[in-house]
This record gives structure tokens, sequence and C-alpha cells, in this order.
């Protein structure tokens, strides 16, 4: 579980819900089934966020309080559903939108700079655990699609509609999109009818309007998106219509939410990609993305996921009222006591999962050996003594394929890693298994037994934002000639940054007391300094550190933050070499 309350007598929460790189994220509730004694079970909410290259791709989390979320499942989790192997970094899925629907869950997004087929794709659950379905790939230019099922309208069922944003043709100037709607006929797995053009944002040269959803409140027809770009000038506004197709009048008090106006050394910056969402009290609430730089303008953390109030005045939404932002904590949503009969359809709103009740979904997310977590400070252990080479826990990610690079078998009670020819440096699948840097202050502890042939075969950990920003820890040989470990094993640390790999930092091993047998790898990042070493019997030995600023997307461009774990490689060259991971720990300095 992510982000338990906090405050007062718990009655606050703590911004971010979803902290670490989850960017783009959108929500759906689904009301609660009907017991046999004719109660109702609470209302399940369900979200996603991008993924970009990583694989498994677009993670669905749960809750039932719009706080705790739960990993369940990702939306994509078998290589034959997209290909990923071609993509760059900050290229593959981008922004996906969820939505439910008489018992059916519906994820839509769109796949970019593949060399296979991409473009926009629909995949389809009953159980958001999955398994889903093969992609239907649907025709349309630009990105961020999303679906809207009308309920509401005057024909019997739901019509369902698709939007999605593209560069203007012709724009009136540069970077001007324009948000379009087709209708989506679900049987068929097309779009059918006449395209119209919604939106082209709502402030004069505004660049990028994206990010489009539609909802229907009371007799109004909402188109929420995003504007600016997804950087420091992103913004939130709002336009509506008296029927799905337009035309479509903008807020005046537009934009409805930014925090470009507060500056860089505000606490968050970058908010917007919101999504709406309904609870069965009445309220509503946005999920959105932002960043939180600190050391200087460095979000080392990515787009994380926020959570703020909306109400609505004069038929409008006004976002965190009485405050304007989004702030650090805002009180607990009240997700209510529903009562039969208090459907948001009963009252003439079409939510945007639209109607339908769906038993909730009771699944697992454990994962295949000891992991525990410390409720004092966030501690997460992972011991690999899983007894199935089945999957590994939800938070871990591979680099764009699903191959099987790794073991939970081959040496029991250990996490066995190829030393694949492949390095960060690729565009390819190295053989690097990492999760989300979710806070500033981190220590990372990779146990890593492995017998290094050579200088060009290496085992540790990593830390990276894309093929031209990471850092590496390494155990490796050290050459015959070398001076301090000649032919022995050494410690490593190695950055790339601009197109060059630098050995920033080395230490002889067998001088430390670990000339054979496992070693502890160490990352110790304390706000913007990464300090790489290992642990001995006296205590954390630093070798090298380095600015963890130039991980963040200012620096190294693209969209994502920093993902950190276990990594091998043989640099290039094949190998029988193989290193084997005791265990790995997260936890928050």
């Amino acid at each position: 579980m992510v982000r338990p309350p906090s405050g007062p007598a718990a009655r606050t929460f703590a911004n971010p819900v979803l902290p670490g790189t989850h960017p783009d994220p959108s929500i759906c509730r689904v009301p609660g089934a009907t017991r046999a004694d004719g109660t109702l079970a609470p209302d399940d909410y369900y979200l996603v966020t991008s993924t970009f290259e990583y694989f498994p791709g677009l993670p669905v989390f749960h809750s039932r309080d719009l706080v705790t979320w739960t990993p369940v499942g990702p939306a994509i989790h078998r290589t034959d559903q997209v290909d990923l192997s071609s993509v760059p970094s900050s290229g593959g899925l981008y922004a996906a939108t969820i939505r439910h629907h008489a018992g059916t869950f519906y994820v839509v997004t769109t796949l970019v700079h593949t060399q296979g087929q991409g473009g926009h794709l629909l995949v389809t659950a009953t159980d958001p655990a999955g398994q889903w379905s093969d992609p239907v790939w649907l025709e349309g230019d630009g990105i961020d699609p999303s679906l809207f099922f009308d309920t509401a309208g005057p024909d019997d069922g739901a019509r369902v509609w698709l939007t999605a944003t593209r560069l203007a043709d012709p724009g009136e100037w540069e970077g001007q999109t324009e948000v379009w709607l087709r209708e989506l006929d679900l049987v068929a797995g097309a779009l059918v009818g006449p395209e119209r053009v919604l939106w082209r944002g709502a402030l004069h040269g505004a660049v990028w309007a994206e990010g489009p959803h539609l909802y229907r409140v009371g007799d109004h027809y909402y188109l929420l998106a995003s504007e600016g770009g997804t950087e420091h000038q992103h913004a939130v506004s709002v336009a509506r219509a008296d029927a799905v197709t337009g035309p479509y009048t903008g807020n005046p008090a537009n934009p409805v939410l930014t925090h470009r106006h507060l500056g860089r050394d505000f606490p968050v910056v970058g908010v917007g990609h919101g999504d709406l969402v309904e609870t069965a009290a009445g309220e509503w609430w946005m999920v959105l993305l932002g960043s939180r730089p600190y050391g200087g303008y460095f979000p080392n953390l990515g787009r994380e996921t926020f959570l703020a109030p909306v109400v609505w005045e004069d038929g409008w939404p006004v976002v965190a009222p009485g405050v304007g932002h989004v702030a650090a904590s805002f009180p607990l949503p009240d997700v209510g006591a529903r009562l039969p009969g208090a459907d948001p359809a009963a009252r003439g709103v079409a939510s945007a999962s639209g109607a339908g009740v769906a038993v909730p979904c009771e699944v697992s997310a454990e994962t295949p050996g000891d992991t525990s977590v410390e409720a004092s400070a966030v501690v997460v252990r992972e011991t690999f003594d899983g007894s199935s080479d089945d999957a590994l826990g939800l938070a871990w990610n591979q680099v764009r394929t699903g191959d099987r690079f790794w073991s939970l078998t081959e040496r029991p009670g250990h996490l066995r890693l190829a030393l694949l020819p492949a390095t960060l440096s690729d565009v390819a699948t190295p053989a690097f298994l990492g999760r989300r840097q979710e806070h500033r202050d981190v220590d990372l502890t990779v146990r890593v037994d492995v017998d290094p042939a050579g200088p060009g075969e290496w085992a540790g950990l990593a830390v990276r934002q894309s093929e031209e920003a990471w850092i590496a820890a390494v155990v490796t040989r050290a050459a015959p000639g070398a001076a301090g470990a000649p032919g022995g094993r050494e410690l490593l640390v190695v950055e790339r940054f601009g197109g060059e790999e630098v050995v920033v930092g080395r230490a002889a091993l067998g001088l430390l007391g670990l000339a054979q047998g496992p070693v502890d790898v160490v990352l110790q990042a304390a706000g913007q300094e990464y300090a790489f070493g290992v642990e001995t019997g006296d205590g954390f030995v630093a070798v090298a550190t380095v600015h963890g600023g130039r991980l963040s997307s200012p620096e190294a461009g693209g969209f994502l933050g920093v993902w950190l774990g276990p990594y091998a490689t043989g640099r290039g060259t094949a190998t029988a070499t193989v290193a084997d991971v005791e265990r790995v720990e997260y936890g928050e300095l």
C-alpha cells in the first residue's frame, strides 16, 4: 500500500498519493455490489498511470478511500500485446485512460516511437488484476486517447466516444493541438461516424492541449484538458457544451489549476493532466500529476500522482477551493455510505466510468519471497525465496520487453541474473530490474554474489533515467595490471551523461575484506548527493558521490524520473557468468 492517511487523528492525507514516477493518472469508480442482506458493498476506485518504455506497462491500482492505493496488476503484461523492443526512452506507452462499464474495464492508450505496430490501442478485462485482452488497434492521429460512456443521452444504452489530441494542421502557432472526437463501436472494435474537432486550447498561444477527458454533469458535457506542455507551464482547463459533439465554450476562469505562477521554488510544480471522479457522498476529486523538485530544480522522482478536492460553482469545477493550488495535505475524502438507488445516473449524472455494477475484485499484491514493510519508516526487503518463476513483485519493471533474463529457482533464495551483452546505454533489454525511487532520501542495498571473469563483466546496482543518464555501482574484476587490485574484484562506479561514460570511483574489494563471496552494494541518496559504495564489517564505505540532479528530466530530457535496482551486464559480450542477488533492501533515510 502507498501513502496511508496521515495528520491529526488521520483526518488528512499527504500528497502525493502515489510517489515516484506515476504520471498521467486516470481514475474510475465502480459502485459496490448489493450484498445478500440488501446492503451495499463499498465502492471501488481504480487508477492507471503511464509507463513509457518499461514493462510490464500501465499499472492498475485499487483503492476504497482515494488515498491508499494498492497495485493489482498491469494492463500490459504479455510481450505479445505490444512491441516495446525498439522504443527509445520516453517513447512507448503514453497516457492511458481507465473506464468501467457494465462489468468490463477498459484501458485505452497510445504506443509511440515503435518500429512495430503503434498508435491507439484498447485492452479490456473483467478483472483489473488480469488477464487483460489482446489490443484492439484504433485509427486516429495523436496521443492521449480517452473513453466516454454516455448513458444519459436520448438513446437506449450507452454511446461510446473516443477523444484524443493531435497537432493542429494547419496550426495558428507552433505546438498548437486540437482535441478530436469520434464514436467507438465496441462490438466492431472500430471508430465510426464523422470526426469532430472539439477544442484547440483555452488560451491563445497555448501549446499541447492534451489529456482530454469527457464527463456529463447535470445537463452539460464537460471537456477537461491540460495545456502548456507537461513541464513548468502545465495547466488544467475546462470547457462545456450542451451536446457531446459540441460546440464547447471555455470556462472564463481558465485555467482552473496551474502552479506556473508560483515559481520554480514552490514545492510542487508542473501540475496537470487531471481526471475527475465523484464519490458516493457526492464529493468530486481530481487525480493529477505534479513534480517535487529538491536540491534545485531537479525532480528526480518524476511526475507523481496527486489528489485534490473539487467543488462546482456556477456550473464550473473549482479545484482546491480556498487554497488554489495542490497542497501537501487535504482533508480526507468522504467516500460515503452509498444508499440503494443513490447511483450517479439516478441524479442525472453520467460519470466517466459509466453505469453498471461489478463485484469488487479481491486480489493480492503479494510478492514471491519474503517482502516486509515496516510502518515507522518505509523499508522494503525482498529476499527472493519464492518457490516459482511465475513472477516478480508488482513493484519491479524491466526495460522494454519481458525477456526472461532472471530466475527465482535456479539458485533457491536468490534472484539469478544473466550477464546479458546489452547495457543500460543500449536501446535494448539489459539485465536490469528496477523499482521507482519514491523518496528524496533513500538507502538501497543489493547483496550480490558474482565472480566476474574480467573487467567487462559487471554486476551490482544501477540508477536509471534513460539510455543517456544513469549511474551504476558494480562488482567487476580489475585488469591484471590495475593498481591496487591487480586481477582482483573491485567496485566500479560509472556515470553516463551527455553521451559519455565516466568512471567516477573504484575500490579494491580485497582491501575491504570482500575478496570473495557476496557483496552488499549500497546507494545512499541524501537529497541530490548520491553516494555509492559497499557495506563492510565496519559500516558503509563510500566509493564515489555523484550529483543526482543530472538524472532529472530538466537535465537529462524526457518525461521520466528514476528507477533503481539490480543490474548485470557482459558489456557487449555473451558470457556464462551469472550474478545471484540474495537480497534487495529499499529504505527511506
